[in-house]
């Protein structure tokens, strides 16, 4: 089972990368005109339609965003060498970066246009070491609670096998968009 997920996995997240990157020069940033009138979801939604860039940290931690739904965002990563501690295992910031874009992406698809979201909390557990010999690992948050001030939510990293190698929490603070 875990090698025909992992290849699945695999073979998903490389179609999303490769859509995201075709009518791209490369990752960028969203300006506040090519956000305007648009919702969160609309966004993310045009992110993956490769319409709008992608964000620089998917290329420097080799992880990006592969589905979204309302109150909900799946993210993929594969841990290289580059992203090893001392001792030989996944850094800690590596789990903690996955979980918080995955946490900040579901709320993100509930915010409405001219609202937006910054992290305000995050609590990640680390049950499992990882090396990159595991293969990718998953992400997957859902909102809990997205309110005009406050939103939370929950994720976990999975392996292609179930395997539980992280969860976490977050607490964002909601907010209008400043006009530009």
């Amino acid at each position: 089972m875990s090698d025909v997920t992992s290849l699945q996995w695999n073979e998903e997240f490389e179609a999303v990368r490769q859509r995201m990157r075709a009518a791209q020069a490369g990752p960028g940033f969203i300006t506040p005109t090519q956000a305007a009138g648009r919702t969160g979801l609309e966004v993310l939604q045009a992110m993956l339609a490769g319409e709008l860039p992608y964000p620089h940290i998917a290329d420097t931690l080799d992880f990006g965003l592969v589905s979204v739904a309302p109150g909900e965002a799946v993210f993929q990563g594969m841990p290289q060498r580059k992203h090893l501690n001392p001792m030989g295992g996944v850094h800690g910031g590596w789990y903690a970066t996955l979980l918080d874009s995955a946490l900040g992406c579901a709320v993100h698809t509930l915010m409405p246009a001219g609202r937006g979201y910054t992290t305000a909390e995050l609590s990640v557990n680390i049950v499992r070491g990882a090396t990159p010999a595991q293969g990718p690992l998953r992400a997957m948050a859902k909102v809990l609670h997205c309110g005009r001030q406050l939103a939370t939510a929950e994720g976990r990293i999975v392996g292609p096998d179930g395997k539980l190698y992280a969860h976490g929490t977050t607490t964002c603070l909601v907010f209008e968009m400043p006009a530009r």
